[in-house]
Protein backbone atom coordinates (compact mmCIF):
# COMPACT_ATOMS: atom_id res chain seq x y z
CA UNK A 1 0.00 0.00 0.00
CA UNK A 2 1.60 3.78 -1.07
CA UNK A 3 2.74 5.80 2.03
CA UNK A 4 -0.03 8.66 3.57
CA UNK A 5 3.44 10.58 2.53
CA UNK A 6 2.95 9.05 -1.49
CA UNK A 7 -0.84 9.57 -1.45
CA UNK A 8 -0.63 13.12 -1.08
CA UNK A 9 2.39 13.86 -3.46
CA UNK A 10 0.74 11.87 -5.86
CA UNK A 11 -2.57 14.29 -5.42
CA UNK A 12 -0.64 17.20 -6.36
CA UNK A 13 0.94 15.56 -9.23
CA UNK A 14 -2.23 14.72 -10.32
CA UNK A 15 -4.20 18.29 -9.68
CA UNK A 16 -1.23 20.22 -11.36
CA UNK A 17 -1.34 17.66 -14.26
CA UNK A 18 -5.26 18.01 -14.85
CA UNK A 19 -4.39 21.62 -15.60
CA UNK A 20 -1.77 20.45 -18.06
CA UNK A 21 -3.65 18.22 -19.15
CA UNK A 22 -6.22 20.31 -20.17
CA UNK A 23 -3.89 23.53 -21.35
CA UNK A 24 -1.51 22.06 -23.38
CA UNK A 25 -3.46 20.23 -26.15
CA UNK A 26 -6.61 22.35 -25.51
CA UNK A 27 -5.28 25.90 -24.68
CA UNK A 28 -4.67 26.80 -28.43
CA UNK A 29 -7.83 25.04 -29.26
CA UNK A 30 -9.47 27.78 -26.78
CA UNK A 31 -7.49 30.68 -27.85
CA UNK A 32 -8.68 30.12 -31.84
CA UNK A 33 -11.92 30.35 -30.46
CA UNK A 34 -11.42 33.85 -29.01
CA UNK A 35 -10.30 34.73 -32.53
CA UNK A 36 -6.55 34.64 -32.07
CA UNK A 37 -4.82 33.63 -35.23
CA UNK A 38 -1.73 31.48 -35.35
CA UNK A 39 0.92 33.74 -34.83
CA UNK A 40 -0.72 35.04 -31.94
CA UNK A 41 -1.28 32.07 -30.37
CA UNK A 42 2.37 31.03 -31.05
CA UNK A 43 3.36 34.72 -28.82
CA UNK A 44 0.80 33.65 -25.94
CA UNK A 45 1.91 30.64 -25.52
CA UNK A 46 5.85 31.78 -25.77
CA UNK A 47 5.77 34.74 -23.60
CA UNK A 48 4.90 32.57 -20.71
CA UNK A 49 7.55 30.43 -21.75
CA UNK A 50 10.06 32.67 -21.80
CA UNK A 51 8.36 34.46 -17.95
CA UNK A 52 9.61 31.24 -16.86
CA UNK A 53 13.22 31.13 -16.28
CA UNK A 54 13.11 34.31 -14.45
CA UNK A 55 9.86 33.54 -11.89
CA UNK A 56 11.37 30.05 -11.59
CA UNK A 57 14.90 31.05 -10.06
CA UNK A 58 13.45 33.90 -8.47
CA UNK A 59 10.86 31.79 -6.50
CA UNK A 60 13.24 29.25 -6.00
CA UNK A 61 15.64 31.71 -4.15
CA UNK A 62 13.32 32.59 -1.50
CA UNK A 63 12.38 28.89 -0.85
CA UNK A 64 16.47 27.82 -0.88
CA UNK A 65 17.07 30.51 1.43
CA UNK A 66 13.89 30.71 3.61
CA UNK A 67 13.46 27.28 3.91
CA UNK A 68 9.88 27.52 3.40
CA UNK A 69 9.02 25.93 0.11
CA UNK A 70 5.46 24.68 0.88
CA UNK A 71 4.43 27.91 1.75
CA UNK A 72 6.19 29.47 -1.42
CA UNK A 73 4.08 26.54 -3.65
CA UNK A 74 0.95 27.76 -1.61
CA UNK A 75 1.14 31.26 -2.33
CA UNK A 76 1.49 30.06 -6.28
CA UNK A 77 -1.57 28.09 -6.37
CA UNK A 78 -3.69 30.94 -4.99
CA UNK A 79 -2.49 33.48 -7.81
CA UNK A 80 -2.43 30.77 -10.88
CA UNK A 81 -6.03 30.18 -10.01
CA UNK A 82 -6.94 33.75 -9.82
CA UNK A 83 -4.83 34.72 -13.16
CA UNK A 84 -6.30 31.68 -15.24
CA UNK A 85 -9.79 32.71 -13.88
CA UNK A 86 -9.01 36.24 -15.22
CA UNK A 87 -9.11 34.94 -18.89
CA UNK A 88 -12.58 34.66 -18.95
CA UNK A 89 -13.47 38.00 -17.95
CA UNK A 90 -11.27 40.03 -20.47
CA UNK A 91 -10.76 39.91 -24.27
CA UNK A 92 -8.18 41.01 -27.15
CA UNK A 93 -4.97 40.51 -27.70
CA UNK A 94 -2.94 42.79 -25.30
CA UNK A 95 -4.79 41.73 -22.53
CA UNK A 96 -4.14 38.16 -23.21
CA UNK A 97 -0.35 38.63 -23.62
CA UNK A 98 -0.81 40.49 -20.17
CA UNK A 99 -2.60 37.60 -18.05
CA UNK A 100 -0.28 34.91 -20.21
CA UNK A 101 3.01 36.54 -18.96
CA UNK A 102 1.84 36.20 -15.28
CA UNK A 103 0.17 32.35 -15.68
CA UNK A 104 4.20 31.77 -16.71
CA UNK A 105 5.28 33.65 -13.46
CA UNK A 106 3.18 32.06 -11.11
CA UNK A 107 1.89 28.40 -12.42
CA UNK A 108 4.68 27.59 -13.97
CA UNK A 109 7.30 27.47 -11.04
CA UNK A 110 4.77 25.60 -9.27
CA UNK A 111 5.94 22.34 -10.64
CA UNK A 112 10.21 22.48 -10.50
CA UNK A 113 9.26 23.80 -6.78
CA UNK A 114 7.07 20.51 -5.79
CA UNK A 115 9.87 18.96 -8.03
CA UNK A 116 12.37 20.01 -5.19
CA UNK A 117 10.06 18.79 -2.47
CA UNK A 118 9.23 15.29 -4.02
CA UNK A 119 13.27 14.41 -4.92
CA UNK A 120 14.00 15.44 -1.33
CA UNK A 121 11.44 12.50 0.33
CA UNK A 122 13.08 10.59 -2.53
CA UNK A 123 16.56 10.89 -1.62
CA UNK A 124 15.25 9.98 2.68
CA UNK A 125 13.91 6.79 1.20
CA UNK A 126 10.30 7.94 2.26
CA UNK A 127 8.62 7.82 -1.57
CA UNK A 128 9.67 6.04 -5.04
CA UNK A 129 9.77 9.51 -7.01
CA UNK A 130 8.96 7.21 -10.64
CA UNK A 131 6.01 6.12 -8.97
CA UNK A 132 4.64 9.46 -7.33
CA UNK A 133 5.29 10.94 -10.47
CA UNK A 134 3.37 9.16 -12.74
CA UNK A 135 0.13 9.84 -11.42
CA UNK A 136 0.55 13.25 -12.70
CA UNK A 137 0.72 11.37 -15.95
CA UNK A 138 -2.11 9.00 -15.20
CA UNK A 139 -4.10 12.10 -14.59
CA UNK A 140 -3.23 13.81 -17.70
CA UNK A 141 -4.06 11.06 -20.17
CA UNK A 142 -7.93 10.64 -18.68
CA UNK A 143 -8.14 14.11 -18.25
CA UNK A 144 -7.47 14.89 -21.70
CA UNK A 145 -9.74 12.27 -23.03
CA UNK A 146 -12.57 13.63 -21.11
CA UNK A 147 -11.58 17.05 -22.10
CA UNK A 148 -11.69 16.50 -25.65
CA UNK A 149 -15.01 14.49 -25.17
CA UNK A 150 -16.34 17.15 -22.92
CA UNK A 151 -15.49 19.98 -26.26
CA UNK A 152 -17.26 18.23 -28.74
CA UNK A 153 -20.29 18.02 -26.64
CA UNK A 154 -20.10 22.09 -25.19
CA UNK A 155 -17.87 23.40 -27.94
CA UNK A 156 -14.66 25.39 -27.24
CA UNK A 157 -15.84 27.86 -24.63
CA UNK A 158 -15.88 24.89 -21.86
CA UNK A 159 -11.63 24.81 -21.85
CA UNK A 160 -11.47 27.38 -19.52
CA UNK A 161 -14.12 26.46 -17.21
CA UNK A 162 -12.40 23.49 -16.47
CA UNK A 163 -8.69 24.89 -16.36
CA UNK A 164 -10.28 27.14 -13.89
CA UNK A 165 -11.60 24.34 -12.16
CA UNK A 166 -8.54 22.42 -12.24
CA UNK A 167 -6.25 24.92 -10.72
CA UNK A 168 -8.70 25.27 -7.31
CA UNK A 169 -7.76 21.22 -7.15
CA UNK A 170 -4.14 22.34 -7.42
CA UNK A 171 -4.35 25.08 -4.73
CA UNK A 172 -6.06 22.72 -2.49
CA UNK A 173 -3.48 20.00 -2.62
CA UNK A 174 -0.89 22.13 -1.96
CA UNK A 175 -1.80 22.23 1.49
CA UNK A 176 -1.02 18.80 2.04
CA UNK A 177 2.34 18.92 0.65
CA UNK A 178 4.95 17.85 3.60
CA UNK A 179 5.71 20.08 5.99
CA UNK A 180 9.67 21.54 5.26
CA UNK A 181 12.03 20.28 7.36
CA UNK A 182 13.23 23.52 8.07
CA UNK A 183 16.37 25.90 6.75
CA UNK A 184 19.05 24.04 5.53
CA UNK A 185 22.86 25.21 5.88
CA UNK A 186 23.31 27.98 2.87
CA UNK A 187 24.89 27.09 0.13
CA UNK A 188 28.46 28.03 0.47
CA UNK A 189 29.31 31.82 -1.86
CA UNK A 190 29.38 31.33 -5.29
CA UNK A 191 28.17 27.68 -5.54
CA UNK A 192 24.98 28.16 -7.78
CA UNK A 193 27.11 30.03 -10.12
CA UNK A 194 29.63 27.36 -10.09
CA UNK A 195 27.22 24.47 -10.73
CA UNK A 196 25.78 26.91 -13.58
CA UNK A 197 28.80 27.17 -15.20
CA UNK A 198 30.11 23.62 -15.09
CA UNK A 199 30.37 22.30 -18.25
CA UNK A 200 28.63 18.75 -17.67
CA UNK A 201 25.87 21.30 -16.79
CA UNK A 202 25.65 22.92 -19.63
CA UNK A 203 25.76 20.30 -21.61
CA UNK A 204 22.98 18.65 -19.47
CA UNK A 205 21.17 21.90 -19.60
CA UNK A 206 21.53 21.74 -23.79
CA UNK A 207 20.98 18.54 -24.55
CA UNK A 208 17.51 18.23 -21.82
CA UNK A 209 16.38 21.49 -23.32
CA UNK A 210 16.32 20.29 -26.44
CA UNK A 211 14.72 17.47 -26.24
CA UNK A 212 11.74 19.12 -24.36
CA UNK A 213 11.86 21.84 -26.77
CA UNK A 214 11.16 19.40 -29.88
CA UNK A 215 8.01 18.97 -27.95
CA UNK A 216 6.85 23.07 -29.03
CA UNK A 217 4.72 22.21 -32.51
CA UNK A 218 2.83 19.44 -30.42
CA UNK A 219 2.03 20.89 -27.78
CA UNK A 220 1.28 23.95 -29.36
CA UNK A 221 -0.32 22.89 -33.19
CA UNK A 222 -0.96 19.08 -33.08
CA UNK A 223 -4.35 19.26 -32.08
CA UNK A 224 -5.04 22.15 -34.64
CA UNK A 225 -3.34 20.71 -37.68
CA UNK A 226 -4.95 16.79 -36.70
CA UNK A 227 -8.33 18.46 -36.28
CA UNK A 228 -7.86 20.16 -39.94
CA UNK A 229 -6.77 16.57 -41.26
CA UNK A 230 -10.04 15.81 -39.83
CA UNK A 231 -9.53 13.80 -36.81
CA UNK A 232 -12.10 14.65 -33.87
CA UNK A 233 -11.48 16.29 -30.28
CA UNK A 234 -12.17 12.80 -29.23
CA UNK A 235 -9.68 10.96 -31.36
CA UNK A 236 -6.96 13.43 -30.73
CA UNK A 237 -7.85 13.67 -27.05
CA UNK A 238 -6.72 9.25 -27.27
CA UNK A 239 -3.72 10.28 -29.30
CA UNK A 240 -2.40 12.15 -26.78
CA UNK A 241 -3.70 9.70 -23.80
CA UNK A 242 -2.19 6.69 -25.58
CA UNK A 243 1.58 8.55 -25.78
CA UNK A 244 0.95 9.49 -22.09
CA UNK A 245 -0.19 5.67 -21.41
CA UNK A 246 3.62 4.77 -22.51
CA UNK A 247 4.88 7.52 -20.44
CA UNK A 248 3.15 5.94 -17.44
CA UNK A 249 4.81 2.84 -18.34
CA UNK A 250 8.46 3.58 -18.25
CA UNK A 251 7.44 6.06 -14.93
CA UNK A 252 6.63 1.91 -13.13
CA UNK A 253 9.73 1.16 -13.85
CA UNK A 254 11.86 4.47 -14.63
CA UNK A 255 14.23 3.85 -11.12
CA UNK A 256 15.57 0.53 -12.94
CA UNK A 257 15.63 1.82 -16.36
CA UNK A 258 17.75 5.39 -15.03
CA UNK A 259 19.64 3.07 -12.82
CA UNK A 260 20.73 0.59 -15.79
CA UNK A 261 21.31 3.04 -18.44
CA UNK A 262 22.34 6.31 -16.64
CA UNK A 263 21.01 9.94 -17.31
CA UNK A 264 23.24 10.81 -20.14
CA UNK A 265 22.42 7.83 -22.47
CA UNK A 266 18.52 8.16 -21.83
CA UNK A 267 18.29 12.02 -23.00
CA UNK A 268 20.27 10.25 -26.32
CA UNK A 269 18.10 8.00 -26.61
CA UNK A 270 15.16 10.62 -26.11
CA UNK A 271 17.24 12.64 -28.88
CA UNK A 272 17.54 9.30 -31.47
CA UNK A 273 13.25 8.76 -30.78
CA UNK A 274 12.24 12.60 -31.35
CA UNK A 275 14.21 11.86 -34.74
CA UNK A 276 12.03 9.01 -36.02
CA UNK A 277 8.57 10.72 -33.96
CA UNK A 278 8.47 14.20 -35.58
CA UNK A 279 10.08 13.35 -38.81
CA UNK A 280 6.78 10.88 -39.46
CA UNK A 281 4.70 13.51 -38.09
CA UNK A 282 6.14 16.03 -40.17
CA UNK A 283 4.86 13.44 -43.44
CA UNK A 284 1.44 12.27 -42.52
CA UNK A 285 -2.02 12.33 -40.37
CA UNK A 286 -2.55 9.09 -41.44
CA UNK A 287 -4.27 8.09 -37.73
CA UNK A 288 -2.95 4.35 -37.82
CA UNK A 289 0.87 6.04 -38.71
CA UNK A 290 -0.17 8.11 -35.26
CA UNK A 291 -1.46 5.61 -33.06
CA UNK A 292 2.84 4.23 -33.79
CA UNK A 293 4.66 7.12 -33.25
CA UNK A 294 2.32 8.79 -30.41
CA UNK A 295 4.07 5.79 -28.62
CA UNK A 296 7.08 7.15 -28.90
CA UNK A 297 6.62 9.97 -26.20
CA UNK A 298 7.61 7.27 -23.43
CA UNK A 299 11.00 8.31 -25.03
CA UNK A 300 11.30 11.48 -26.53
CA UNK A 301 9.40 13.11 -23.51
CA UNK A 302 9.33 10.25 -20.26
CA UNK A 303 13.11 9.14 -20.29
CA UNK A 304 14.44 12.46 -20.97
CA UNK A 305 12.45 13.84 -17.72
CA UNK A 306 13.77 10.67 -16.06
CA UNK A 307 17.47 11.67 -17.07
CA UNK A 308 16.94 15.20 -15.84
CA UNK A 309 15.63 14.27 -12.34
CA UNK A 310 18.56 11.65 -12.29
CA UNK A 311 20.75 13.90 -13.43
CA UNK A 312 19.93 16.84 -10.95
CA UNK A 313 19.29 14.02 -7.80
CA UNK A 314 23.24 13.10 -8.60
CA UNK A 315 25.23 16.35 -9.57
CA UNK A 316 23.42 18.46 -7.15
CA UNK A 317 23.44 18.88 -3.36
CA UNK A 318 20.27 19.24 -1.95
CA UNK A 319 20.87 22.84 -0.53
CA UNK A 320 20.93 23.85 -3.89
CA UNK A 321 17.69 21.56 -5.07
CA UNK A 322 15.30 23.89 -5.43
CA UNK A 323 17.44 26.41 -7.69
CA UNK A 324 18.90 23.76 -9.69
CA UNK A 325 15.41 22.42 -10.54
CA UNK A 326 14.35 25.53 -11.33
CA UNK A 327 16.85 26.96 -13.23
CA UNK A 328 16.69 23.52 -15.16
CA UNK A 329 12.47 24.01 -15.63
CA UNK A 330 12.86 27.59 -16.62
CA UNK A 331 15.46 27.13 -19.13
CA UNK A 332 14.17 23.89 -20.50
CA UNK A 333 10.14 25.09 -20.53
CA UNK A 334 11.11 29.09 -20.81
CA UNK A 335 14.24 30.01 -22.77
CA UNK A 336 13.63 26.87 -25.14
CA UNK A 337 10.22 26.79 -25.53
CA UNK A 338 9.90 31.02 -25.27
CA UNK A 339 12.48 30.19 -28.56
CA UNK A 340 10.74 27.53 -30.45
CA UNK A 341 7.23 27.89 -29.40
CA UNK A 342 6.45 31.29 -31.60
CA UNK A 343 8.83 29.52 -34.30
CA UNK A 344 6.55 27.02 -34.84
CA UNK A 345 3.77 29.27 -34.75
CA UNK A 346 5.23 31.10 -38.08
CA UNK A 347 5.62 27.40 -39.29
CA UNK A 348 2.56 25.95 -38.79
CA UNK A 349 1.40 29.06 -40.37
CA UNK A 350 3.14 28.79 -43.24
CA UNK A 351 3.69 24.94 -44.07
CA UNK A 352 1.25 23.07 -41.66
CA UNK A 353 2.69 19.88 -40.57
CA UNK A 354 6.34 20.49 -42.32
CA UNK A 355 6.36 23.29 -38.74
CA UNK A 356 7.32 19.09 -36.78
CA UNK A 357 10.67 19.49 -38.99
CA UNK A 358 12.14 22.25 -36.36
CA UNK A 359 11.34 19.40 -33.78
CA UNK A 360 13.61 17.35 -35.77
CA UNK A 361 16.10 19.58 -35.70
CA UNK A 362 16.42 20.28 -32.14
CA UNK A 363 15.94 16.07 -31.14
CA UNK A 364 19.07 16.05 -33.23
CA UNK A 365 20.62 18.63 -30.80
CA UNK A 366 19.59 16.83 -28.02
CA UNK A 367 21.32 13.89 -29.39
CA UNK A 368 24.37 14.88 -29.80
CA UNK A 369 24.46 17.07 -26.72
CA UNK A 370 23.54 13.92 -24.43
CA UNK A 371 26.61 11.95 -26.21
CA UNK A 372 28.85 15.18 -25.11
CA UNK A 373 27.65 14.86 -21.59
CA UNK A 374 28.09 10.98 -21.68
CA UNK A 375 32.04 11.80 -22.41
CA UNK A 376 32.13 14.87 -20.09
CA UNK A 377 30.39 13.57 -16.66
CA UNK A 378 32.09 10.51 -14.20
CA UNK A 379 28.38 10.50 -12.95
CA UNK A 380 28.86 11.78 -9.39
CA UNK A 381 28.22 15.01 -7.84
CA UNK A 382 29.95 18.30 -10.03
CA UNK A 383 30.55 20.06 -6.87
CA UNK A 384 32.60 18.77 -4.52
CA UNK A 385 31.25 20.76 -1.81
CA UNK A 386 27.99 23.65 -1.70
CA UNK A 387 28.46 24.57 1.71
Amino acid sequence: MPSALALRMAAFYGAYFTVAGIYLPFWPVWLAHREMNPTEIGVLLAVGSIVKIVANLFFARIADRTGRTKLVVIGLGVASTLTLAAFGVVGGFAAFLLLSLLVGAVFSPMMPLGESITLRQARAGRIDYGRVRLWGSITFMVITVIAGWLIGLYGAGVIHVLVVAAAIATFLTTLTLPADAGRMAAPRKGAALALARHPAFLLFLLAASAAQASHAVYYGFSALHWRASGLSETVIGLLWAEGVIAEILLFAVGARVTARIGPAALLALAGAAGLLRWGVSAETTALWVLAIVQLLHAVTFGAAHLAAMAFLTRAVPDNLSATAQSLYAGLVSGVAFGMAMPLSGWLYGQTGGGAFYLSVVLSLLALLAALALRRRWDGGALLKEAD
